[in-house]
């Protein structure tokens, strides 16, 4: 018997919190792959870290509240813990291979056209590992045609998002295009759910019978979350992060404007006109009207 499969049991609540949270991990991991970018003194292993974690947790997060909005309405569901913690670390360590691919190798075609494919097949093995731990009395199937669709959308969001990281640098601009990778990592996930139809085995009861899949999925996403609003503080209070791109060039450019060799240069000059003026007055006739001549004032 097919299975009545609905991904949106709660209307447009977890479609629109999923959104948010992606937006979240892309622009966090944005900032933090910027913040290599803007100073040689960064700890650039650290930051490229953090940025892919955020954006690896971002998009794990993602995907596990919009399954909550889905269900099979002939049978319960339950999730393997086991694949489901592995799923969030496929994520962070695939997105990582291809934010550190970029971030020390820079932003040409060739590398961003090969970490974009790592990147992006991560996020899908992501997914459909995540699917691959939801239990219920059925066999799920895919259309193939739909999973490849999901998988290049998955690629190209991810090729978008490196040249983003790395070509995008001020804070305004980088929040538009985390905004926009959320769209693209979204929409990745409901084209590969699309693509699902359940062959269920045997009724088990009345729609949504037993436990609810909440009562997993909330205590797992608790911790992901958690690590994004730190990862969200330790950007918050990084001044180089908060001034942007503009704002630290101009501070960088008045600093050297009146650094210390700049006010070496104008103490030796200054050396310089008062020796000229002892000589002048070792030189100078005893006539009382004759006037010691000054030189330019600065």
């Amino acid at each position: 018997m097919e299975g009545t499969v609905d991904g949106f049991r709660y209307g447009a609540v977890t479609p629109v919190a999923a959104y948010l949270m992606a937006c979240l991990g892309g622009a966090l991991g944005l900032r933090c792959i910027v913040r290599t970018l803007l100073s040689d003194q960064s700890w650039k292993p650290g930051w490229l870290a953090l940025g892919a974690a955020s954006i690896g947790c971002g998009i794990w997060t993602m995907h596990f509240i919009a399954m909550i909005g889905f269900q099979v309405v002939e049978t319960r569901i339950r999730y393997d813990v086991g694949l489901t913690v592995l799923s969030l670390a496929v994520a962070i360590v695939v997105v990582g291979i291809g934010v550190f691919i970029v971030g020390y190798g820079g932003a040409s075609t060739r590398n961003l056209s090969f970490a974009g494919v790592i990147t992006g097949l991560g996020v899908a093995a992501m997914h459909y590992l995540g699917m691959a731990a939801l239990h219920l009395n059925g066999t799920i199937h895919y259309a193939p045609a739909i999973v490849a669709l999901s998988v290049v959308i998955a690629i190209v969001a991810a090729t978008a998002a490196l040249w983003a990281a790395v070509t995008i640098r001020g804070f305004l601009t980088s929040l538009g295009a985390s905004l926009i990778m959320g769209v693209a990592v979204t929409g990745m996930h409901y084209t590969g759910m699309s693509a699902v139809s359940v062959h269920v085995h045997g009724r088990t009861g009345g729609p949504w019978a037993g436990d609810s899949p909440t009562s997993l999925l909330l205590p797992m996403l608790l911790g992901p979350a958690i690590f994004l609003l730190l990862a969200g503080v330790v950007v918050m209070f990084d001044p180089l992060l908060v001034l942007g791109d503009g704002d630290w060039n101009r501070a960088s450019a008045s600093a050297a404007h009146t650094s210390p060799q700049s006010d070496s240069l104008f103490e030796n000059q200054d050396r310089q006109e008062v020796q000229e003026h002892r000589v002048v007055q070792a030189r100078a006739p005893q006539d009382p009207n004759w006037a010691v001549p000054r030189g330019p004032r600065r």
